[in-house]
């Protein structure tokens, strides 16, 4: 009797895992909306957002101004950190089931850094491609994002012929660090208020963001988060090596062309809407990876709903820890991130010494 318990247990520990994961984004979202610097009482935000979502709000009045705060200010930054970090930790998951390895990231592999160049040159020449308009910004920062991550396993593939994951981080700090330096030129010969404006982007921030952002980045995510999740079996199949993943029947370069666009879609509209916010990608899916196991089945919706929940209380910790100044979300995540990535680093080596 007792066997058989741990059995069903054990057997729907994923289907707690979701119930605990839809749990936290829940609270996550809630406490973004509810805690802030400018405080509201809970049953005047609980009015705003219902009235505006359903029309069911009980309130007779409701001040113009707190209104506008809570609806078109706050409202959309707690969703708009929410669909950054799903989007990061979808990229990052699949970056890892991609290079077999958990030290991969979007910001580690220098996507991160392609994306951040392409999306300044815009902000930078004010430009926007005939045709496209708002999307210009996410557009360029995809497309820069990808033709970086292609550089950086040209120069992988020229000085290796396998694809190590420290000749990888090696290549994506190499490229990142030209990439950095053509944004920081631009910074330089830009005027005082764009130098400003740019170097505060590239912090990470989803502040002073309204629903037009939230609008901007929700069809890249819908289309990036379709080809992962509809390519889990081929993450799956990959783990166990392109030779083996071809023997069964998986078409490999396919598989990998479709794994990095939906990335790349992904990473590239993150970084347009809110700047360069590392490690998200790094931790979530790593922690999911630990609780869950390898099937990317599992590992990718729920890197989905636990990095949107993550980025959601790294804004809250963000625009709280040293109210009524904020830090950038960037901040949060790296001094979160940086340990973390140098704990993995270091196990894997001693995991490495050990198995050899």
């Amino acid at each position: 009797m007792r066997n058989l318990f741990i059995r069903k247990f054990l057997g729907n520990k994923i289907t707690y895992l979701y119930i605990a994961s839809i749990g936290v984004v829940l609270c996550a979202t809630l406490l973004g909306i509810f805690v802030s610097s400018v405080k509201f009482p809970i049953s005047t935000i609980l009015h705003v957002v219902t009235d505006k979502t359903f029309g069911l709000g009980w309130l007779t009045e409701v001040p113009r101004n707190e209104e506008l705060i809570i609806w078109n200010i706050r409202v959309p930054r707690v969703l708009l950190a929410f669909l950054v970090g799903a989007s990061l930790s979808l990229a990052g998951a699949a970056f890892q089931g991609l290079l077999r390895n958990p030290l991969a990231d979007p910001y580690t592999i220098g996507v991160s850094s392609g994306s951040a160049l392409g999306a300044v040159t815009v902000l930078f020449f004010q430009y926007t491609i005939w045709g496209l308009g708002s999307y210009t910004l996410p557009i360029v920062a995809i497309l820069s994002g990808f033709f970086t991550l292609f550089i950086v396993f040209g120069l992988v593939r020229l000085s290796s012929r396998s694809l190590a994951i420290e000749t990888i981080i090696l290549a994506g700090i190499i490229v990142g660090a030209f990439v950095g330096a053509l944004t920081s030129l631009m910074i330089a010969l830009g005027d005082r208020d764009a130098m400003a404006q740019i170097i505060y982007w590239l912090y990470g921030s989803v502040a002073m963001r309204g629903w037009s952002h939230v609008q901007l980045i929700i069809p890249f995510l819908v289309i990036g988060a379709i080809i992962l999740l509809a390519h889990y079996r081929e993450l799956n199949a990959l783990a166990l090596g392109e030779e083996a993943a071809d023997h069964i029947g998986v078409n490999v370069k396919r598989g990998k062309i479709l794994i990095l666009i939906g990335a790349s879609l992904l990473t590239g509209s993150a970084v347009a809407v809110s700047g360069s916010i590392g490690f998200v990608g790094l931790v979530v899916p790593h922690l999911v990876r630990l609780m869950t196991g390898p099937n990317h089945r599992n590992v990718l919706p729920l890197s989905m709903l636990l990095g949107g929940a993550f980025l959601v209380l790294a804004d809250l910790l963000a625009r709280t820890v040293i109210a009524p100044k904020e830090l950038p979300i960037g901040v949060i995540t790296a001094l979160i991130g940086a340990p973390v990535f140098a704990f993995l680093l270091i196990r894997d080596r001693i995991g490495r010494g050990e198995q050899r």
